[in-house]
C-alpha cells in the first residue's frame, strides 16, 4: 500500500470507529433513556435530545462521508473500502429516510409506543451498519 492509501485506510478506521461508538452509545444509552421518560416530560426531553444530537450527527456522519470518499479515491479497487462505504451509506440513509422522520413525528405527537419501537428498530439497523463498516475498514487497513 502506498502512503496515501495507508493514510486514508487509517482515517477510515478512525472515522468508522467513531461512528460505531456513536451508534452504540445511542443504542445502549440514549434511546433507552428517551423511551423511559415520563409522558409529561417527553416533549421537553425529546426536544433537548434533538437539538443536542444534530451537531454531533453532522460531525460524525460528515467525517465518515469524507473518509469513505478519500479511501475510495485512493483505493478504488479495494472491496473492503466499498463495503465500508456501502455500510456507512446504509446508516446515513436509514437516518435520513427513517429515523429523522420518526423523530419529527415524535416531536409532533409525543411518546407513541409504535413510533418509539420503529425508532429503536431503525437504530439497530444503523448500529449494525456502522459496525459492519468498522469491520470492513479494519480488514482494509490490515491489508487482507
Amino acid at each position: 500500500m502506498g502512503v496515501g492509501v495507508v493514510l486514508w485506510a487509517a482515517l477510515l478506521v478512525a472515522a468508522t470507529a467513531l461512528h460505531a461508538g456513536f451508534q452504540l452509545t445511542v443504542t445502549a444509552l440514549t434511546y433507552p433513556a428517551l423511551v423511559e421518560v415520563e409522558e409529561t416530560r417527553f416533549a421537553r426531553a425529546h426536544a433537548l435530545h434533538s437539538r443536542r444530537i444534530v451537531p454531533l450527527v453532522a460531525l460524525v456522519y460528515g467525517t465518515v462521508v469524507v473518509t469513505c470518499l478519500g479511501a475510495l479515491v485512493t483505493a478504488p479497487g479495494a472491496v473492503a473500502v466499498w463495503v465500508a462505504a456501502a455500510a456507512s451509506a446504509v446508516a446515513v440513509l436509514v437516518t435520513a429516510l427513517r429515523a429523522a422522520p420518526l423523530h419529527g413525528r415524535l416531536g409532533r405527537h409525543g411518546p407513541d409506543a409504535a413510533l418509539l419501537t420503529a425508532l429503536t428498530r431503525a437504530d439497530r439497523v444503523r448500529t449494525a451498519a456502522a459496525l459492519a463498516a468498522l469491520v470492513a475498514a479494519v480488514v482494509h487497513a490490515a491489508g487482507f
